[in-house]
């Protein structure tokens, strides 16, 4: 079984979960490869929810395509849920999430929600948090600032750069990744992050930080993941 077809089935099982939730509700949707299958999954049963609320533009664009409604994040006062995958979770349901530059508006959507909802393949799960490089999202001219900052920590600081040409932000790929609001990202690689929740802490106190992608804060409550078995469900 390819990871594409894990990531499809950990979608329905995604859209099973969130089905048993009372109809008429708002659902939190996530950003990335594994959402977008869960997006898919829900099409048919999008008259459950009287709308969505999404952490990026990317999904606003495919969650209005199935004909979902997409509601102002300020119009709205709590989610039941927040359903997005991540790019590592450790045993405690700790995760570093941002490999798609969401990371800021994932974590305000998850700050919404009553509970996060998790889904991802077996091979994200790890016993420490790290090997995936960190993301911090900043303000583009506390570059320096932060780095210097990161570089305290022990990890390699790398400014991501844009993977292809983005028209609609006049972006390239020498330039750097420009977030949806403006911001530019850090990846740290090499780090071991034994105490998520002080990590995370330390970091958002950074001049110049916009948010980090440390969701220790705001973790999984439950973890839907799929390997060559099944989909496993685990409540933290």
């Amino acid at each position: 079984m390819n990871q594409d077809q894990l990531k499809q089935m950990v979608g329905e099982a995604a859209r099973d979960e969130v089905l048993k939730l009372p109809a008429g509700q708002v659902l939190g949707v996530g950003t990335g490869s594994t959402a977008n299958c869960f997006i898919d999954a829900l099409a048919p049963h999008k008259d459950h929810f009287a709308g969505t609320v999404s952490s990026s533009n990317a999904t606003t664009e495919r969650l209005l395509k199935h004909g979902f409604q997409v509601l102002d994040p300020n119009d709205v006062v709590s989610l039941p849920a927040y359903v997005d995958g991540a790019d590592e979770i450790n045993p405690a349901g700790y995760m570093i999430k941002g490999g798609g530059g969401a990371l800021t508006r994932e974590k305000v959507i998850a700050s919404m929600a009553q509970q996060f909802i998790c889904i991802c393949d077996s091979s994200k799960q790890v016993p420490v948090l790290g090997n995936f490089a960190l993301p911090v999202e900043i303000i583009p001219l506390a570059r320096g600032a932060v780095t210097r900052e990161l570089d305290k920590l022990g990890g390699k600081v790398t400014l991501r750069l844009a993977k292809s040409t983005r028209a609609d932000l006049g972006q390239t790929p020498s330039e750097p990744f420009v977030t949806d609001n403006g911001g530019w990202i850090l990846d740290v690689a090499g780090l071991q992050i034994a105490d998520p929740v002080k990590m995370e802490s330390i970091i958002n106190q950074i001049a110049g930080v916009i948010t980090v992608g440390l969701f220790a804060k705001e973790k999984a409550n439950i973890l839907l993941v799929s390997n060559s078995a099944g989909v496993e469900r685990i409540v933290f």
